[in-house]
């Protein structure tokens, strides 16, 4: 028994996907459908089928696919835009939704599954949700990227492979139609005493496979991140595309700019918060104001810094996204970097709503999930004002001719400030990137 990277199957003219709409309109209505259930999803933490099946109607999780399987081609800038309305509607869905549609990418550059196994995720995809995702992280070991082997193992069997181990953070654990468990041979298997590492294809349905509900964050609640134990799992020998360990990880650098489009997930949320600030600065009206706080120049000027930081990501993001799908190496090679600027303009965004008081007000149980945006926003010179003052009257705050009496305007804008220290129920949650927390959905 043998194993190792599957060769490519050759290319077919078998049935093609039904076409997927990916316009501005379809992505808007997709993004109001998961909106709609998102807060109740995150409050319950229950697993969001409704949310994951609008998702499939959408025809969103058959993207990736390849050629060869009667998909098509799906270019860096198509999938960001997917994410990032799939994000601005519900964070923990946009998470799901990705990681099937990596898997769908990796098997179309680089096939490792059996043709067989494959050509049946297709066809059942068209019929219903198929989530997949790669589970890596181990709760002693951490994350592959720190190098080190799993504790996970597989085992020779007369039929195939069994699989023993724990994993945490297991992304779609419960509604994961296969698991790629990151995992180690237990006994030299290349025929030169080295071991064999890799994903092993497991279906979600296999005996053996025990969900440990851990995930109990104070963000992303309904991504179902949970630990999965897997107790004498058998596969088939033919779900272990196996590679010796000194050969793992070589073509990690050709996906780097597929986790770029991640990315365009927290952007989304940023720009989901945008939205609330702008709308709850043009509807709240302090007595002591007579007119909506997006009156204010404190408020304009907010309101300008975080699109000054949207605009920023957003560049970056679809800038690279543009070069890398044209071939350029150069763009590819700054994926990494871009993945960092793009998601600290994103957090910078909603922390930038932190002056305003009424989006801190949190309910008990959600109390902590704003807490960056608590930081106080450090006073700013006069001439550093006037550019993203300006920029927040373009992005939909109201500029009011007031007529303010002389004299008064330091202290009208004062007693405002303080106004809005009145509670506002929201909900809002954080989101974990790299070490990274940032706040995320917030709904009125």
């Amino acid at each position: 028994m043998t194993a190792g990277p599957i060769t490519a199957p050759p290319v077919t003219t078998g049935a093609v996907l039904e076409p997927v709409d990916t316009s501005e309109a379809a992505l808007r209505r997709l993004t109001s459908s998961l909106a709609a259930n998102a807060e109740r999803y995150d409050r319950t933490g229950e697993f969001p089928w409704d949310s994951i099946q609008a998702v499939h109607d959408a025809g969103i999780l058959t993207l990736g696919i390849g050629t060869r399987y009667g998909g098509r081609d799906l270019s860096l800038t198509e999938a960001a835009r997917v994410m990032q309305a799939l994000g601005r509607g519900d964070p923990s869905v946009a998470l799901l939704t990705a990681m099937t549609l990596f898997q769908h990418l990796a098997q179309a550059k680089a096939p490792r599954w059996p043709d067989a196994l494959y050509r049946k995720v297709v066809r059942d995809s068209q019929k219903g949700p198929v989530l997949m995702n790669a589970v890596r992280a181990e709760p002693e070991w951490g994350a592959p990227a720190r190098g080190g082997l799993p504790a996970t193992k597989v085992s020779r069997t007369a039929d195939g492979w069994r699989l023993n181990g724990r994993k945490a953070y297991g992304t779609g654990s419960e509604g994961l139609a296969y698991h790629l468990v990151w995992a180690v041979t237990d006994e030299a298997a290349t025929g030169d005493g080295e071991p064999l590492v890799g994903h092993l294809i497991v279906p979600g349905d296999s005996p053996g496979i025990e969900v440990i509900r851990t995930w109990d964050h104070l963000g992303l609640r309904a991504s179902s991140t949970h630990d999965i134990v897997y107790a004498d799992v058998e596969v088939p020998a033919e779900n272990f595309p196996g590679v010796p360990v000194s050969e793992a990880g070589r073509d990690a650098a050709g996906f780097l700019g597929v986790g770029l489009s991640l990315m365009a997930l927290y952007v989304g949320v940023a720009r989901a918060a945008q939205e609330f600030f702008v709308t709850f600065a043009n509807d709240r009206v302090p007595t002591s104001l007579g007119r909506p706080i997006a009156s204010t120049e404190r408020i304009q000027t907010i309101a300008g810094e975080i699109e000054a930081q949207l605009v920023q990501a957003e560049e970056v993001l679809y800038g690279l996204a543009g070069r890398i799908d044209a071939g350029d190496e150069q763009a590819l090679q700054r994926a990494a970097i871009a993945k960092l600027l793009i998601t600290r303009s994103a957090i910078t965004a909603v922390q930038t709503a932190g002056p305003c008081p009424d989006l801190l007000s949190i309910k008990r149980h959600q109390q902590g999930r704003c807490r960056l945006a608590r930081r106080t926003h450090r006073s700013r010179r006069e001439d550093s004002r006037a550019v993203p003052r300006a920029a927040g009257r373009r992005d939909g705050i109201v500029d009011i001719a007031c007529g303010r009496p002389a004299g008064q305007g330091r202290h009208a804008r004062r007693r405002g400030r303080h106004e809005m220290w009145r509670p506002l129920r929201v909900s809002s949650c954080s989101v974990v990137l790299f070490g990274i927390a940032a706040p995320y959905g917030i709904r009125s």
